[in-house]
């Protein structure tokens, strides 16, 4: 049991970093697909109802800066963990 415990923390030690590196870099994708069903719904409500464009524009750019921050704070997260650790 104790080589077992031994082993886990040196896996942590070197190679754990880069695997909560790549884990951390796939809030891209989260980020990715969310903005996309977001510009599609914009999309959507802006053909329904025209005269709201300039509403609906505001509210999808701030929608996506949000989600476009989770994406760069997952970047930044596994950058550190690559180069920090």
């Amino acid at each position: 049991m104790e080589l077992l415990i031994t082993m886990i923390a040196n896996f942590l030690a070197t190679d754990g970093a880069l695997l909560g590196a790549g884990i951390a870099a796939l809030t891209g994708i989260g980020a990715g697909v969310g903005m996309g069903i977001a510009t599609g719904k914009a999309v959507e409500a802006t053909a329904r109802q025209p005269e709201a464009v300039g509403k609906i524009r505001t509210m999808l750019m701030i929608g996506l800066a949000f989600a476009e921050t989770t994406a760069i704070y997952g970047l930044l997260v596994s950058i550190l963990l690559i180069f920090v650790s």
